[in-house]
């Protein structure tokens, strides 16, 4: 069994796909298996693929999260590692997260760079920690960017396979539709402080993708991921305050990406939902945030905050 299982889902990233599998056979920690699922790629991402020793699953194209999903049923390693076929690892990745397996976490977070096209960086650097449950752990890792990435965690595959997760098909956000749910329930969480991940930022991705229908599906996509994820919780004997603040922020937040007309109707959704209740007002500054979210989500998220 080897360590770890990187799932390389690919689909028309010829430009990328080279670098991304480069800098995971220059691992310096060796022990692992590629498992790259080709989603109908239309260039000639798979030629460059058949260079390098991985297992390939093809698949008629059917988007990230079936990809991901077909690629962890065909996974052998300990612990699964989800990377997109446009970014690409530091060489030391594999060697901190090895070394942060002693207590045999459920999951282990690791840090991310974003990289632009035009060369510069933004690291996110966090403080690390170990042995937490997974509620604890949440409002530790809630102070910081990239909660709900899959790729910003290497999984316990047994915990995995245990809690049947799937991320959702034929939806945007998909990440955000499971990842806080594998946090909250896992009963053992490392954070390591090592910047291992470059998040590649370009400019045609689908997560930039400027189509105003396509950031009405994405708003959608969200409540019903934000349901899945509220649902998933109701019979879990576990704190889950941060938890709901938390995906009820992020459903919040989204819908300020609507235009006036949309943002007015989904606004009173949120409101006739009651999404605003589980706000966070433990403290004096989120009592009023909570009032002035209530009131206006574009005030606060894109001029105060």
């Amino acid at each position: 069994m080897p360590k770890f299982s990187i799932i390389i889902p690919v689909y028309n990233v010829e430009k990328y796909i080279k670098k991304c599998l480069d800098s995971v056979f220059n691992q310096t920690e060796k022990d692992f298996e590629v498992i790259v699922v080709n989603d109908g790629t239309k260039d000639n991402s798979m030629e460059i693929v058949k260079n390098y020793s991985v297992k390939i699953i093809n698949q008629a194209n059917q988007g990230l999260s079936v990809a991901r999903n077909n690629g962890v049923k065909k996974a052998k390693g300990e612990y699964i590692i989800f990377l997109d076929s446009d970014d690409y690892l530091e060489k030391d990745l594999l060697k901190e997260i090895k070394k942060s397996l002693t207590n045999k976490p459920d999951l282990v977070r690791f840090q991310i760079r974003e990289v632009f096209e035009d060369g510069t960086q933004n690291d996110y650097s966090e403080v690390g920690f170990t042995n937490k449950k997974g509620t604890e752990a949440f409002q530790l890792i809630t102070k910081y960017h990239f909660v709900e990435n899959a790729w910003a965690y290497a999984i316990k595959k047994e915990y995995y396979d245990k809690e049947k997760y799937q991320f959702m098909k034929n939806t945007y956000h998909e990440d955000f539709g499971l990842i806080p749910l594998v946090i909250l329930k896992a009963n053992v969480i490392n954070s390591i402080s090592y910047i291992g991940y470059n998040y590649v930022q370009r400019n045609n991705s689908i997560m930039n993708d400027k189509d105003y229908s396509k950031t009405k599906k994405k708003v959608d996509d969200m409540f019903t991921h934000y349901y899945y994820l509220l649902n998933s919780v109701k019979k879990v004997k576990l704190d889950t305050t941060y938890y709901k603040s938390f995906i009820s922020n992020s459903l919040i937040l989204k819908i300020t990406e609507l235009n006036k007309k949309d943002y007015k109707i989904y606004k009173k959704r949120l409101k006739d939902e009651n999404v605003f209740q589980y706000l966070l007002e433990n403290t004096l500054f989120r009592k009023i945030k909570k009032v002035i979210i209530k009131i206006s989500p574009k005030i606060y998220y894109r001029v105060i905050n």
